[in-house]
């Protein structure tokens, strides 16, 4: 079986089809097919359609609820508070950002919290939504145990990626996602499944040794960016979308794939503020700033300072006009999950 292209509209139906078929309402699939689809657009395979047969084998065990009665309690006009009751993570993050932006309409600032979740794909994601409405914003979200703390032999961090956006007065974006782990575990996984190597100084095996076998680093250690910093940086989004959300925290998040004990618990935090809170003019200044930055004297090999999110938009762009190539491996997925 060889890789195959499809139109991006037919695969997002066949992935809508396989996600009703597992108990989704067709709003609910529509949802989670359109993060799937976007992750694949914009080269984040680790995040897309080779996380579907998990996300289905989770719905099938009873511990992601097909039918959640997700319950939003108003804090303040500003603040919100949702127990996800377990649903699919991208259901639970749409609704808290659109809740997040909704504040933000009414007071100029939006907090919403979110626990009883689960993986909810790319952050960056529910960031260009808040972005698209003229929007700042900051969105944190931990994940099952990889990384281990700073003096620590043993993994208890997630991978917990930290996310700012802001528009940029262009049709580009300024979208940051990023693990605190050298390679998200996504990436990691994507090798695993196609026999690859993953670069050297990314995880250690469970012996402590540096492994460039992406099984081998699955069962060990993945290192975070920046030594202690990145540990720091893993465990304040810890705090941040945990302990502070009531969510599973100190490495209590059961890993998607392996773990079937039970749900994940795991807690997002959505921050979204006006750009006008403290001057009127921000997106002649944020002009001014890229404008600056992009200015300065280049490396001998850089054609471009790049923002981030630049390259990804470029991506999206680009996919968004062929098909999308599907695995050999995806599509054995597709075909087990239609039967």
């Amino acid at each position: 079986m060889e890789k195959v292209n499809l139109k991006t509209e037919n695969l997002k139906k066949e992935v809508i089809k396989i996600f009703k078929k597992f108990g989704l309402s067709e709003n609910h699939a529509s949802i989670s097919a359109n993060a799937l689809i976007n992750a694949e657009l914009v080269g984040a395979y680790g995040h897309g359609l080779s996380r579907l047969k998990m996300y289905c084998d989770r719905i099938s065990k009873k511990i992601i609820n097909p039918k959640p009665k997700i319950k939003i309690k108003k804090i303040s006009q500003s603040i919100s508070h949702i127990d996800a009751d377990d649903s699919i993570g991208f259901v639970a993050a749409d609704i808290a950002i659109k809740k997040a932006i909704q504040n933000t309409k009414k007071t100029g600032i939006g907090l919403v919290a979110v626990k009883n979740s689960g993986h909810y794909g790319l952050s960056g994601y529910y960031a260009e939504q808040a972005v698209k409405k003229n929007l700042i914003t900051m969105i944190f979200t931990n994940a099952p145990p990889a990384v281990a703390p700073h003096g620590s032999l043993k993994s208890l961090f997630g991978t917990n990626p930290i996310c700012f956006g802001t528009p940029t007065g262009s049709k580009i974006p300024f979208i940051l996602d990023t693990s605190i782990s050298m390679i998200n575990r996504g990436k990691i996984r994507v090798a695993a499944r196609n026999n690859l190597k993953i670069p050297e100084g990314v995880a250690l095996d469970k012996f402590g040794k540096v492994t460039t076998d992406a099984k081998k680093a699955l069962l060990g250690v993945q290192l975070p960016i920046a030594g202690f910093r990145g540990s720091g940086l893993a465990w304040m989004v810890d705090i941040l979308s945990g302990v502070f959300t009531g969510g599973n925290h100190a490495g209590k998040v059961k890993d998607p794939f392996d773990d079937f004990s039970g749900p994940q618990n795991i807690g997002h935090l959505f921050i979204t503020f006006k750009t006008n809170l403290f001057v009127k003019n921000y997106n002649s200044r944020i002009k001014e700033n890229i404008r600056i930055i992009k200015k300065l004297p280049k490396i001998k090999g850089v054609k471009e300072i790049v923002y981030p999110g630049q390259n990804k938009y470029k991506r999206f762009k680009m996919n968004s006009k062929k098909e999308i190539k599907i695995s050999k491996i995806i599509q054995e997925d597709l075909k087990f999950l239609k039967k």
